[in-house]
């Protein structure tokens, strides 16, 4: 098992937690096709949306760490080929089996790009 970075998980589990909220706050989330979104407590979006980056932040540096990426280049490329290699090809995917709209697989697709490298750079640096 590879030696994980706990800060690495740390801060890139905070990193996309913000890049996401502001991200979205300038771009605006997409409303979905089939209406607006269901109602939750307010406390709910920044719990679930932290909970996820933790677990994000934790699968990315666990795969720098197995592949012994430790550069700031090689943390962005890991960040870029793990963007191609799922969220590009589920939205793409998305968008042609399921019509979603294009705007919304675009805005969701930048949002995780956003996140892969930035927690992908950390991964590298943090190594």
């Amino acid at each position: 098992m590879p030696d994980v970075s706990l800060a690495a998980v740390a801060l890139g589990a905070v990193a996309a937690f913000l890049l996401g909220f502001v991200y979205y706050g300038v771009v605006g989330a997409p409303v979905a096709a089939g209406g607006p979104p269901p109602r939750r407590a307010a406390w709910q979006l920044p719990v679930v949306e932290l909970a996820r980056s933790l677990v994000l932040a934790a699968v990315v540096v666990g795969v720098a760490a197995a592949a012994d990426v430790t550069s700031a280049g090689g943390g962005l490329l890991l960040g870029l080929v793990l963007w191609i290699g799922f969220p590009l090809v589920l939205w793409t995917g998305a968008r042609f089996h399921e019509g979603v709209p294009w705007r919304t697989a675009a805005v969701h697709a930048g949002d995780w790009l956003l996140k892969l490298l930035a927690i992908g750079l950390l991964a590298g640096v943090l190594a």
